[in-house]
């Protein structure tokens, strides 16, 4: 594999960072279009939750053709269709007005994020082996979010003193620079394994049919806990605000500053992507050591069944800031294994089918969980159960990933006692 080479690092980095300068115009919208949604042409506030989710509806029917796409093409395509797709439609935002223009845009920008992230995913498994690729993994991730940070800050700070549109195309023009990134540092496909070539090779030494890969019980259960887990851990992006309005709606103190709710919100979930990219690459690092990526995987889904278990209740502001702290390292450290196991499974497999069905299924739990947690919050007159719901569910998942042997070993002790 190419994870020996010298130049392992570079194409990885490179799309990491690609993808984090597309990134700023998606992410500054969602801090800056509840605001200015008049200055986009909008009527209603109805509009902008529209456009702040159609993107992942449209990518729902989208990844199997983006990634029987990648599966005919060189990956550096794809990108370069990803980033002028990326580019376009954040320097749309601020050309175009109205909502039926705003909703075309948002749509192509599905398409771009699909090809990013899947782009990302097949430039970490053909440039990584199974000693080192969680460290990848982590370190494309928390690259990759650092745009995500940016867009958020600078967008908050930069649309009230130049407006929307040149903020806009200000990150278009930034997005453009992966272009001649692309051209100059990413292998070409005589220098680098295709995803095809990849799979194959992996299925040969496994003995695996890359044609039947959805037979293999490791991909079975690496895309269901893809789906389940990207359900709860959009609960916690969709619902923080109302979680600290029902419980803390009064001024908080936070490091001696004191904070209404949504600002409370804005700054915990600034610090989480403050600290993602740090946090994801050590915690991928740490699971390529000789103990392997389950212990630690099941010890970050315990410390989110904990948390989230602590998180609906009143408790004193300091307990439960720990409990929304811990929930947040802990879903950095589930994130990234998810994603480091998803590609071990498809190693076994078929890379881009593999990928693919994972890709379809976090997307649709992404954007299954923030309508279903409102809903059941709704029925039950609360977020008591959606929270205590969550923690079983992540619970639950822990013991499914424990090794049967260790369950077994477990149950015979207990059994003696």
């Amino acid at each position: 594999m190419t994870s020996t080479h010298g130049n392992t690092k570079r194409p990885i980095t490179l799309v990491a960072v690609v993808t984090a300068f597309c990134l700023l115009g998606d992410s500054m919208l969602y801090v800056v279009l509840p605001i200015y949604w008049k200055e986009a042409g909008l009527d209603s506030l109805w509009q902008v939750g529209i456009l702040l989710s159609v993107n992942r509806f449209v990518r729902l029917p989208l990844n199997p053709l983006i990634g029987w796409l990648y599966n005919k093409m060189p990956l550096r395509i794809g990108l370069v269709v990803a980033v002028l797709l990326g580019a376009l439609t954040t320097a749309g935002y601020g050309l175009f007005h109205g909502f039926a223009a705003w909703l075309v845009l948002r749509s192509v920008w599905g398409i771009a994020w699909s090809l990013l992230r899947m782009g990302g995913f097949l430039s970490v498994i053909a440039y990584s082996d199974n000693s080192n690729r969680g460290r990848w993994m982590g370190r494309y991730n928390g690259i990759s979010r650092i745009g995500s940070l940016f867009g958020m800050l600078l967008g908050g700070l930069l649309a009230p003193v130049f407006g929307l549109a040149p903020v806009a195309l200000a990150f278009g023009l930034f997005a453009l620079a992966g272009l001649p990134a692309i051209g100059l540092f990413m292998p070409k496909r005589d220098r680098a394994e295709s995803p095809r070539t990849t799979a194959s090779a992996a299925a040969a030494q496994t003995g695996a049919a890359p044609g039947v890969w959805y037979k293999s019980a490791a991909v079975r259960k690496a895309i269901a806990t893809g789906l389940v887990l990207s359900v709860l851990q959009s609960i916690l992006t969709a619902t923080l605000s109302l979680v600290i309005d029902s419980n803390y709606s009064g001024v908080q103190a936070l490091f001696g500053i004191a904070l209404a709710g949504t600002a409370l919100a804005g700054v915990l979930q600034a610090v989480r992507w403050t600290s993602e990219p740090l946090l994801a690459s050590w915690f991928g690092r740490l699971s390529d050591g000789p103990r392997g990526r389950l212990p630690l995987f099941v010890t970050a889904l315990l410390a989110s069944a904990a948390g989230f278990a602590l998180m609906p209740w009143p408790l004193p502001f300091a307990l439960w800031l720990a409990a929304v702290l811990l929930v947040m390292i802990a879903g950095t450290a589930v994130s990234t294994l998810m994603d480091a196991l998803a590609s071990d499974a498809a190693r076994t497999a078929s890379v881009v089918a593999v990928m693919t069905a994972y890709s379809v299924a976090t997307d649709l739990g992404s954007a299954i969980g923030p309508a279903a947690s409102y809903a059941l919050a709704g029925w039950a007159g609360g977020l008591v159960p959606a929270y205590i719901g969550s923690a079983a569910i992540f619970a639950a998942i822990a013991l499914w990933h424990i090794p049967r042997r260790q369950r077994r070993a477990a149950s015979d002790i207990a059994g003696s006692a």
